[in-house]
């Protein structure tokens, strides 16, 4: 699972934010949104598909026989106090994941200002026409109730809309994500041939990431946009869902060292936990203001921690 941040040219801020009205792909040939929904005589799998189908069931089935993908949230067997709470946000909120380079991103984590959005997430699920019918309303109960929740812990309106979205989730498969780079294209004007690859030329090793989008000058995040493989078994994919909608939120990284969340590579846990709520709360508390870096946002983390943790410090 990956996540990345982009930084916008003035133009494209704004054509970002108005994405969601006209039609976008006029001028570039069909898009994804353009293709049949799927019905019940949806296309068989590609051979290709077929494989990487069968690659991610033998892997959750490899993963639940390890005790990872955990849906428990967390228990007695990871305690954590205030202190670690306060070190976790540190090491996931203040840093990103991935560095940039001439050539595309360095899976090496890099210190970050607080990043976060400030305006209301509009957020789409847009699937490929190889996903049945029961399995894009089955995802789009999942999403919508995690988006309340997620809201309920930010206090900031998130949900799953068609109107002018400024985050779209795509539920592709691997033929549909080779063939994306036209509708992202024209969804982000300006976006790098870098950015494109990432999302056509994944690895197997990555099952799902998102990316942000930021005005430049600001810390505010003006959209996203995230990519889940269609193959995933139920699980894995939930466990997408989680991991990269409240990524996308602000808290950029992974930290081996957190425990439990899923915001480590690790993959113990599947859903986010009791900890992960408690990152976020603590990012979207009105005194962690966007652009905070770390040395500014230390001391008032570790008070926001106690506060939500009295007594274990």
């Amino acid at each position: 699972m990956r996540r990345l941040r982009f930084g916008l040219p003035p133009v494209l801020a704004l054509l970002v934010a108005l994405s969601g009205c006209g039609d976008p792909m006029a001028m570039n040939g069909p898009t994804v949104a353009e293709l049949p929904s799927a019905t019940p005589t949806v296309p068989a799998d590609t051979p290709d598909s077929a494989e990487v189908r069968a690659y991610y069931t033998r892997m959750q089935q490899d993963s639940l026989s390890r005790g990872l993908l955990r849906t428990d949230g967390g228990g007695p067997d990871t305690p954590y106090d205030a202190r670690i709470l306060a070190a976790n946000f540190t090491r996931i909120a203040l840093y990103d994941e991935y560095t940039p380079s001439k050539t595309g991103y360095i899976d090496q984590a890099e210190q970050d200002p607080i990043r976060k959005w400030v305006m209301p997430v509009r957020m789409q699920l847009e699937f490929g026409p190889t996903v049945p019918d029961a399995e894009q309303q089955g995802d789009r109960a999942i999403v919508a109730a995690y988006d309340a929740r997620l809201s309920r812990l930010t206090k900031l309106p998130i949900a799953l809309t068609d109107a002018t979205p400024n985050f779209h989730v795509f539920v592709l498969n691997e033929d549909e994500r080779r063939a994306f780079g036209p509708r992202l294209r024209a969804l982000y004007p300006g976006i790098s041939d870098n950015a494109v690859k990432t999302f056509t030329d994944m690895p197997l090793s990555i099952y799902c990431f998102v990316y942000n989008f930021t005005p430049p000058g600001t810390y505010t995040y003006s959209s996203a946009v995230a990519i889940i493989r269609a193959e995933l078994p139920d699980l894995m994919r939930t466990a997408c869902y989680h991991e990269e909608l409240a990524q996308a939120l602000g808290p950029a990284n992974d930290s081996l060292e957190a425990r439990p969340s899923i915001f480590n590579d690790d993959q113990e846990f599947a859903y986010l936990t009791t900890q992960d709520e408690l990152i976020l709360r603590m990012l979207y508390d009105p005194r962690v203001k966007p652009g905070m870096t770390l040395p500014e946002a230390e001391p008032l983390v570790r008070k926001i921690a106690q506060e939500l943790m009295p007594g274990h410090s």
